[in-house]
C-alpha cells in the first residue's frame, strides 16, 4: 500500500484501563476477525495473561478502515500496562508514530498513565487522549477529562470518549488514527558500499519470537525499501547472514504477503536456529547494500535479581534452552551460569520487578513443564572493599567478610504515588516506615476528591517485599504507583545465613538492613520449622551474621515407639529398650547428620517477606 495510507499506532494506558478490550473492537469493528471467531482479550495469546486479566506481551495486528472513500492501512501494537513490563511499552513506542492513551472513566489518570505517556512524548509521538469505560454506572468522563487537560495542556474537543466493551465512539477513534496521526516517513540513506544507491533495506527488530520448525521470526518495521520471499538479508549487529523464507503481516495471526514495504509492520521468517544471531533493536538489510544500523533501543537494566536451579539435576540443559527462547521474546531477562552448593548449577537472572520474576517463573513451569527453586530476590549493591575496589554483588553469597568492606550502596528509586488527597497522610507514614523520603506533592485535580501525585524516594529492597500491598491498604486501593531507577547511596545493610542442621542453605541467604537483622533471623527459622517435616533426628535451625547466631529454633526429632512390642514383663525391660533408643538419638545429635529437604513451600513463604 502507498506510504501515505499507512498508520502506526499503539495503545498505552495504566494496567487494566481496557487497552485489550478496545482493541478486540478495533478487530470486531474493522472486519479483521469474524463476529463468530471473537473471544475476550483475542490478542492476549498466551494463557497466562487471559488467566490473570493483564497484557504481558506487545501484540502487533494490521487492519483495514475506509474514510472518505478512501482505503488505509492501521498497524495496530497493544502494550502492557505493568510498570515491569515498561521495556516492551518502549520498544513498541520506538515503531510507530503515534499514541491513544487511554484513561478510565472511573479511575482517571494514574501513575503508569503518567510514565507511559512521557515515554511517548520523549518519542515525539502524537497523542490522541481517549476516555474508556463511559458506559459504567459510576463514571466520571468529566472528571477524567479535566485531568487529561491539565497534563497534557489540549483542548476539550480533542479528548474522545469511548467504551471499549459497547463499541460506542470507536468508529471516532479510527478515524482520529487517520486524521491525526502522521503517515511514516521513508528514511533516505546512502548505503555503507556504493555510496549513489539508496539501500534496499533497513528495518528495526522491536520483537521476536522462536518456532520450532521455522527458527527465529522477527518482528520488524520497516524504516525504508522492500524485502521479499527469498532476499538475501544481513543482521547488522551480530553479522548474521540469512535467506528470508517468508514475510507478511499480523492478522493477528500470521499472514504471508509478497512483500513488505517501507512504512509497514510485519514479520520475516529467517529459519535461523541459534536464537543469539536475532537480537531485539538490530537492524535487517539486504547482503547486497547495506544500509546504516538504527539506533536501536536503550539496553534496559536488570532491578530484581534471583537464582533459579532445577529439583532435577538433569533438567539444567533444559533450562537454559528455555531462558534462551524467553529472551528472545523477553529482551528484558538477563542471566548468567551459576553454582550453590546446596542447590547445584542454575542460572543467576536478572528482572525489571517482582511481577516480571513471577511471570518467568510461571512460563517455565507451564511452558516447559521445569521444577524450579527459586532463591531469595536481592537487588544489585555497590561493596567498596578495605582495598579499595568497588565490587558488584547481586548474591548474598558474593557478599566479603564485613571486616574488608568499606562501604556498601544500594539502588534507590524515585517514586510517583498517585493518590486522593484523603489518603495522603496514610501514605506518607508508610514512606517513612520503609526508609524512604517524601520530595514533593503536585495536584492533578480539584474538587470535592482532590488527586494528587506524591514524589517520593525509596531504595529498591523496601520496594520488592511488600510495599505495593501496603499502598493498597493504606489507600483503600486507590493509590498507584510507578517508579525508576535514581542512584546508588551508602547503606548499613549485612549478610543474613541461614543454617539447617548446622549446614549453611545457601538459597536462603539474603541481604538485610542492619537494624532489622534480627526480626528478619526470626522469622526465617519460624517459618522453616512450620514447614520443615519432622525426621528421626533433632533438626537445627539457626540465622547467623557472620559468627554470631541471632535466631536459632529446634524441629525434635520423631520418636519410635520402642516398647510396642512388649506384652509383659517387668519394667526394667522397658526402661532398657527407651535408654537404648536415648543413646542413638545423642548418638545422632553429636554427628549432627541427616539429609533434610526444604519443601517449596517453605521457600515461598520466606520470600513473601
Amino acid at each position: 500500500m502507498d506510504i501515505e495510507h499507512i498508520r502506526n499506532f499503539c495503545i498505552i494506558a495504566h494496567i487494566d484501563h481496557g487497552k485489550s478490550t478496545l482493541a478486540d473492537r478495533f478487530l470486531e469493528l474493522t472486519g479483521t476477525i469474524e463476529k463468530r471467531n471473537m473471544k475476550d482479550q483475542i490478542l492476549d495469546s498466551m494463557e497466562l495473561e487471559r488467566e490473570r486479566g493483564i497484557t504481558i506481551k506487545l501484540q502487533p495486528a494490521r487492519m483495514q478502515w475506509e474514510l472518505k472513500s478512501e482505503m488505509y492501512e492501521l498497524n495496530l501494537i497493544d502494550t502492557p500496562g505493568h510498570v515491569d513490563f515498561t521495556y516492551e511499552v518502549s520498544r513498541s513506542l520506538a515503531a510507530v508514530e503515534g499514541a491513544i492513551l487511554l484513561v478510565d472513566a472511573t479511575q482517571g489518570v494514574q501513575a503508569q498513565t503518567l510514565a507511559n505517556l512521557y515515554l511517548a512524548l520523549d518519542q515525539n509521538l502524537e497523542i490522541i487522549p481517549v476516555i474508556n469505560k463511559i458506559d459504567l454506572p459510576h463514571a466520571d468522563p468529566e472528571k477524567a477529562e479535566e485531568e487529561i487537560i491539565s497534563l497534557l495542556g489540549c483542548k476539550k474537543e480533542d479528548i474522545l470518549r469511548a467504551s471499549g466493551k459497547t463499541g460506542q465512539g470507536v468508529a471516532e477513534i479510527l478515524n482520529a488514527i487517520i486524521e491525526r496521526i502522521p503517515p511514516p516517513v521513508e528514511t533516505r540513506l546512502t548505503s555503507s558500499l556504493q555510496p549513489d544507491v539508496d539501500p534496499s533495506l533497513q528495518a528495526l527488530i522491536f520483537d521476536s519470537n522462536f518456532d520450532d520448525y521455522r527458527g527465529v521470526i522477527t518482528f520488524i518495521r520497516l524504516k525504508s525499501g522492500t524485502v521479499k520471499k527469498g532476499d538475501h538479508i544481513i543482521f547488522l549487529g551480530t553479522k548474521t547472514h540469512t535467506e528470508v523464507l517468508e514475510v507478511g503481516y499480523f492478522n493477528p495471526k500470521y499472514c504471508a504477503s509478497e512483500t513488505l514495504s517501507a512504512g509497514e509492520i510485519g514479520y520475516i521468517i529467517t529459519g535461523l536456529k541459534d536464537i543469539s544471531h536475532a537480537r531485539v533493536g538490530d537492524t535487517i538489510t539486504h547482503t547486497k547494500y547495506q544500509a546504516q544500523q538504527l539506533p536501536g533501543y536503550k539496553t534496559v537494566k536488570p532491578m530484581v535479581f534471583a537464582g533459579l536451579f532445577c529439583r532435577n539435576g538433569e533438567d539444567v540443559p533444559h533450562l537454559h534452552e528455555a531462558l534462551e527462547r524467553l529472551q528472545l521474546s523477553d529482551a528484558a531477562l538477563q542471566f548468567q551460569p551459576e553454582h550453590s552448593t546446596a542447590l547445584g548449577p542454575g542460572f543467576r537472572c536478572g528482572f525489571l520487578g517482582m511481577l516480571h520474576l513471577d511471570i518467568i517463573q510461571e512460563r517455565l513451569k507451564r511452558e516447559f513443564t521445569l521444577d524450579l527453586i527459586v532463591t531469595v530476590p536481592s537487588v544489585e549493591y555497590h561493596v567498596t572493599t578495605s582495598q579499595n575496589k568497588t565490587i558488584t554483588v547481586t548474591n548474598p553469597s558474593e557478599l566479603p567478610d564485613s571486616t574488608k568492606i568499606t562501604e556498601i550502596k544500594e539502588p534507590w528509586m524515585s517514586v510517583d504515588i498517585l493518590t486522593p488527597e484523603s489518603y495522603l497522610g496514610g501514605i506518607m507514614g508508610l514512606i517513612h516506615d520503609k526508609r524512604g523520603m517524601l520530595k514533593h506533592t503536585d495536584y492533578i485535580s480539584h474538587g470535592s476528591n482532590q488527586r494528587v501525585i506524591a514524589v517520593c524516594e525509596l531504595p529498591l529492597s523496601a520496594l520488592l517485599v511488600d510495599f505495593y500491598d501496603k499502598l493498597k491498604s493504606v489507600s483503600s486501593g486507590y493509590a498507584s504507583l510507578n517508579y525508576d531507577f535514581l542512584e546508588y547511596r551508602s547503606a548499613h545493610v549485612v549478610r543474613l545465613d541461614i543454617f539447617v542442621s548446622e549446614e549453611l542453605v545457601t538459597a536462603l541467604s539474603s541481604i538485610v538492613y542492619q537494624d532489622e537483622a534480627d526480626r528478619a533471623g526470626r522469622h526465617v527459622v519460624k517459618t522453616l520449622k512450620e514447614y520443615i517435616p519432622r525426621e528421626m533426628f533433632e533438626i537445627k535451625l539457626q540465622a547467623a551474621i557472620g559468627a554470631k547466631i541471632i535466631a536459632s529454633e529446634r524441629i525434635p526429632p520423631m520418636r519410635k515407639d520402642v516398647t510396642a512390642k512388649l506384652y509383659g514383663g517387668d519394667i526394667t525391660r522397658r526402661r532398657k529398650l527407651l535408654e537404648k533408643q536415648k543413646a542413638g538419638k545423642k548418638k545422632m545429635k553429636a554427628l549432627g547428620q541427616g539429609s533434610v529437604q526444604i519443601p517449596t513451600k517453605a521457600f515461598l513463604e520466606i520470600l513473601k517477606r
